[in-house]
């Protein structure tokens, strides 16, 4: 019961929270497709009204147990119905493999919606709100969680010069088995080579109330083949002995009006 009570205390406040940003609204012209991947930082941008954006991701991660997972694939599906809000499905099919045993299922969905809060101005940075829940029910047994698991992100981002950003997340999340919070930060700089081809550079972590905190460092690039149409290429270490030893991934996104 307890749990639940704390679902909806998590509900009501993003209810409150919607109610209150909506006091300062601005809104999109439309531009080059803008995605949540490959990077940890989260995008502030949303996906403009009355289109439809989905971002595929594939993922193999090797840990210091020498345990491997697979994420094939991991799906965001978007859609915006303002010209600063969307709502988002995440679905991920994994594989996970430890002492010669294999196990294979879909995860636990995630339901998320994301908000503009603000335009950059000055040294005040574009910045969203987004909000997350993942249902236990809706996954593969071995791969369900006990209870919902809710999160939430602050994202941010500078425009350095016509060709540097500078993007940072603040939030916590729950994994769906204790109700210890896990804070998040990422802190991510972006280069643009050219009007096609950009490339960064990520510094991220995760510091549970309790535990130790695992940090991680990552860094990729992006082909933008056309301005709906985005392929991405990344890797990341782990720098701390709790965490993960490397991870690769590649994907894509589109985009497309409804």
């Amino acid at each position: 019961m307890k749990q639940y009570q704390f679902i909806i205390r998590i509900i009501l406040m993003f209810s409150v929270l919607h109610l209150a940003i909506n006091t300062c609204l601005f809104a999109q012209e439309l531009t080059t497709i803008q995605a949540d991947r490959p990077d940890q930082t989260e995008t502030p941008f949303t996906v403009p009204k009355n289109y439809f954006q989905m971002e595929f991701g594939f993922l193999m991660e090797q840990n210091e147990d020498d345990i491997q997972s697979f994420t094939h694939p991991s799906i965001l599906s978007k859609i915006g119905l303002t010209d600063n809000f969307e709502l988002g499905i995440i679905t991920e099919i994994a594989t996970l493999k430890y002492n010669l045993e294999t196990f294979s299922g879909l995860n636990p969905i995630t339901f998320r919606f994301k908000e503009n809060i603000c335009q950059e101005k000055g040294l005040l940075p574009t910045t969203s709100f987004i909000g997350y829940l993942t249902v236990p029910y809706f996954a593969t047994e071995n791969f369900k969680s006990t209870y919902f698991a809710p999160a939430f992100r602050f994202t941010m981002q500078h425009t350095l010069s016509s060709k540097l950003s500078l993007s940072y997340n603040l939030g916590a999340e729950w994994d769906g088995e204790t109700a210890e919070p896990i804070f998040i930060y990422t802190f991510s700089t972006g280069y643009s080579i050219n009007e096609n081809t950009s490339i960064y550079t990520e510094l991220y972590g995760f510091a549970p109330q309790k535990s130790k905190s695992d940090h991680r460092f990552d860094s990729g690039i992006t082909y933008l083949l056309n301005p709906n149409l985005l392929f991405d290429v990344s890797g990341g270490v782990g720098l701390t002995d709790n965490t993960l030893k490397y991870y690769l991934a590649i994907g894509f996104c589109f985009r497309s009006k409804i």
